[in-house]
């Protein structure tokens, strides 16, 4: 089973380390359609409508998330910067680095969505990635140097019986292009210099690994859901060597990152065409965007009066009183009159809060406030 080339593969949590460097794929992390090996797109879309000596508009308050399919060829870094100049938003961030040779789910904060960033971080991970066996490279991906050969070929039968090895908490060591830093330096760096770099083993937890399709006895099609910090493509490459085969990625799409899946994606030309409607009257960019709290889906929300929300807006802490004030304690995100009004702990009989929103400006459409 292959897949439609524009929906390529996935990538990892590492910062954009090779935006300025033509390299690899990103790290870990499902129902996406199996893939087809790489091809590259030109890196920035809209780059030649850059060009020229135009006027910079004034940038503006907008707050939500958008969920780019991110295309292959495009850091993540460069689609941040289209999505700010799509939106002429003043701040806007990416929920964990998709390298320019996966595609897939790119969560982009806009505004204050940008508050939300690190509970999308830490949510599951999944992807889909294309095993090509026979080579194994120094950087797990196709874009590496081949360090060693196999004539050998895994069976089905084979993989199938590996599997639940790289199933639960494991330990993993990541590939040596990778962010972590060693002795205050990122591992891709001293690797690029030539330096022999040895990474410890670390645990990381995988929720479920499965054998999607093999095409043809050189590539195999799997799936896997992960938490933070997983790297594909170790996976790959420790699959390879116990097999006796050797492997590397060679395509790779991210299906599902935190609360966002693949229906909440919307490809780069598609929001171009909401862009351009807007701009003509004939739509809103709010339509484009998801809620800033919809980053917080796992998180219990507690509404409180407007008297309540005015303390807790001037960064005061409020006393928890009558019967239907909430037993538990932890985190919660606050709310007034339905509008996402805090992040804030709960203890000791009182709402203590800790990031406040200040939603004015554009934000998502009332409609958007559903998920489907």
């Amino acid at each position: 089973m292959m897949m439609d080339p524009a929906h390529g593969t996935i990538g990892s949590e590492e910062p954009d380390m090779r935006d300025m460097q033509k390299n690899n794929f990103a790290e870990v992390g499902g129902d996406a359609q199996p893939q087809q090996e790489v091809r590259r797109v030109n890196n920035d879309p809209r780059a030649a409508k850059q060009k020229g000596n135009q006027p910079r508009r004034d940038r503006r308050d907008v707050h939500g998330w958008v969920v780019l399919d991110k295309p292959i060829g495009m850091t993540s870094t460069q689609a941040v910067a289209v999505l700010k100049r799509l939106f002429n938003a003043k701040r806007a961030g990416h929920a964990g680095t998709l390298d320019p040779l996966a595609s897939g789910g790119l969560p982009i904060a806009l505004g204050e969505a940008t508050k939300t960033v690190p509970f999308v971080m830490d949510g599951r991970k999944r992807y889909q990635f294309t095993v090509c066996w026979g080579e194994e490279r120094d950087t797990d991906d196709i874009e590496g140097q081949v360090t060693a050969t196999s004539d050998q070929r895994p069976t089905r039968e084979a993989i199938e019986a590996l599997l639940p090895r790289f199933t639960g908490v494991i330990e993993q060591v990541p590939p040596r292009y990778s962010a972590i830093k060693v002795q205050g330096e990122r591992a891709y760096d001293l690797a690029r210099d030539g330096e022999v770099v040895e990474l410890a083993p670390r645990p990381v937890e995988i929720h479920h690994l499965t054998l999607v399709d093999q095409p043809d006895s050189d590539r195999s099609v799997f799936e896997a859901e992960c938490g933070k910090g997983t790297y594909v493509r170790a996976l790959a490459r420790d699959m390879g060597r116990i097999l006796g085969t050797f492997g590397h990625i060679c395509a790779l799409r991210r299906t599902l990152v935190g609360p966002f899946d693949e229906n909440d994606m919307i490809p780069l030309d598609q929001l171009e065409a909401l862009c351009d409607r807007a701009a003509s009257g004939e739509g809103s960019l709010a339509d484009a965007l998801m809620p800033v709290e919809t980053a917080l889906d796992d998180i219990p929300a507690l509404a409180v009066t407007r008297a309540d929300a005015a303390r807790l807006h001037r960064g005061q802490a409020v006393l928890l009183r009558g019967r239907d004030a909430p037993t538990s304690s932890g985190t919660v995100y606050v709310t007034v009159a339905g509008r996402l009004l805090a992040l804030a702990e709960v203890g000791n009989g009182e709402i203590i809060p800790k990031r406040v929103f200040n939603l004015t400006g554009l934000t998502a459409s009332t409609g958007r406030n559903e998920r489907n």
